[in-house]
């Protein structure tokens, strides 16, 4: 009982601050201690970096307590208008998870200012409430102000292709990097409208710029907010550095900016590009192109004879081989909550799944037996798309699989990269699988003319919401700069409801499209 009475003094404490109070005791504990000097250590790292100079920019870490529930956490801020590089552990503020003050430093002697807490801290408790956030950076580096004002009228920053891009959440090597910039105010106070509105609009953002001003950035732990803030300032550098030497940093290949396409980092009033056709008449083209994979870029039986059956044949032994990883627990546990749901739905092939005491082995083969019927019925459900996309990945590492590309693709991709265009994927196979199919396919590594890749994590393809916050996502003025391309007709319909110029396309193995559907059909991409 001794040993649980610091755990339980720690969250009783935590309790009362969560109703805005404190005992001493705790204010003073080790835990609290640690965060302040964390936190004072870490403003002088980063007023060498030019990120918290003038007294500028701020910083605030949640206190980590095991015993304590995150949301519940104590939080710490630096203090306003303080030479951040001389701060020390006594000079932090301590809140409640509210944002309540429930400890302030003492007074300094002249020339030093009264203490006061931080202005950012309405945005810091935004981004705790919104995000969840371990901790938040609020940098003035002049490569995060600098980004802001290479277009006056962008509304975000845009990057593709960089190896740092990996060090931001949720964010891979080919994955394009959208950060939203809202304008700055004479106060920072009244940034909270504006940031909040940012964060509800780019839930997958982990920072806000603002311009002429600088970021906040946001990470689940210290670490995290630390990790990605040096990542953000190297990407915005390299933009800054590349815009100078004329190379485009927001498509794949980085070739030259082209002529016309101006240097914006990405402007709702970019001009779009345009082309003479044959009768000399000036065509339109899209900013953007979304293209669908199956019987679109990939012939059907690709899918369907091959991969497919790879998957399914191998279920078993990629489970057998990769049980217990945290990755495998986690396509177990997406595949029970998709069966449960199944079975109270009543649908056709779904059988119980034991539990983990049940065993290895039973619990593989009902897997098994459900992945299997998921497959024969072509289900577009996550759980599946995302085992389906761990199994193939074995499958084109060992060169088993190969991508399979119609042959107009490539030359398609490259002219649509020259012109300035950017491609994106949208498939119901996962982000993964993309990759893995542009990446291995019988005509090389197609991935460098992509800038990006969507799943049904932006919902069903055959629901027009879906397109919305695909259009969304791309930061073009209006929808039909965007051009969507696939066979299936419903897709199709529910494209272009939501604005999207459509194209339909017409390959061998493809279902028949209904009479009279209205659509422009293409049997070749060399004919968009």
């Amino acid at each position: 009982m001794a040993a649980a009475a610091p755990a339980a003094a720690a969250f009783n404490g935590l309790k009362a601050a969560a109703a805005g109070t404190a005992s001493h005791a705790y204010l003073e504990s080790k835990p609290v201690m640690d965060t302040r000097i964390l936190i004072s250590d870490l403003c002088r790292q980063f007023y060498t970096l030019g990120w918290v100079s003038g007294t500028g920019g701020s910083i605030t870490i949640k206190v980590h307590d095991d015993s304590v529930p995150k949301p519940d956490q104590l939080i710490v801020m630096s203090p306003s208008g303080v030479q951040k590089e001389r701060m020390l552990p006594e000079d932090m503020y301590v809140l409640s998870a509210n944002g309540s003050i429930l400890s302030s430093p003492s007074p300094k002697p002249y020339p030093n200012k009264p203490p006061k807490c931080t202005d950012c801290a309405p945005l810091f408790m935004k981004a705790y409430t919104m995000h969840n956030a371990g901790a938040v950076i609020h940098s003035h580096g002049i490569e995060s102000c600098l980004v802001t004002m290479m277009n006056p009228s962008s509304t975000e920053f845009r990057i593709t292709h960089m190896e740092m891009i990996k060090g931001i959440k949720g964010h891979g090597y080919y994955d394009e990097l959208v950060v939203p910039i809202i304008e700055n105010t004479a106060y920072e106070y009244e940034l909270t409208e504006s940031l909040t509105k940012a964060i509800e609009a780019y839930p997958k953002a982990t920072a806000v710029l603002v311009r002429n001003h600088g970021i906040y950035i946001w990470g689940d732990t210290w670490i995290s907010a630390k990790t990605q803030a040096e990542c953000y300032h190297y990407l915005f550098d390299a933009a800054l550095k590349l815009r100078q030497l004329g190379i485009d940093w927001t498509t794949p290949k980085h070739g030259l900016i082209q002529s016309g396409k101006g240097v914006a980092v990405n402007s709702t009033s970019t001009p779009s590009t345009g082309t003479m056709n044959s009768d000399n008449r000036n065509e339109q083209l899209p900013r953007c192109i979304v293209l669908d994979i199956e019987g679109t870029t990939t012939p059907i039986s690709f899918v369907t004879e091959v991969l497919f059956p790879y998957a399914r044949d191998n279920v078993g032994r990629h489970l057998a081989l990769t049980y217990g990883t945290p990755e495998t627990a986690d396509d177990i546990k997406l595949l029970r909550s998709q069966v449960e749901d199944d079975l109270k739905n009543g649908v056709a092939g779904a059988l119980p799944i034991p539990p983990d005491e049940a065993g290895k082995e039973e619990v593989i083969a009902a897997l098994v037996a459900n992945v299997d019927a998921m497959i024969k019925a072509d289900r577009k459900i996550t759980a599946l798309k995302q085992l389906q996309g761990h199994i193939w990945r074995t499958g084109f590492e060992s060169n088993e699989l190969e991508g399979v590309i119609f042959e107009d693709v490539p030359d398609a991709l490259e002219k649509w990269h020259s012109l300035g265009i950017k491609v994106y994927i949208y498939s119901s196979g996962s982000r993964l699988a993309q990759r893995l199919i542009f990446g291995n396919t019988n005509y090389g590594d197609l991935r460098k003319y992509l800038c990006g890749y969507f799943d049904t994590a932006v919902g069903n393809k055959r629901e027009t919401r879906s397109y919305v916050e695909i259009f969304e996502s791309l930061g073009v003025d209006k929808p039909s700069d965007v051009l969507f391309v696939t066979d299936v007709y419903q897709e199709a319909v529910a494209a272009k409801g939501a604005g999207l110029e459509v194209v339909v396309s017409v390959r061998p193995g493809n279902g028949p499209l209904p009479e009279n559907h209205g659509f422009k059909t293409v049997t070749s991409f060399s004919e968009i």
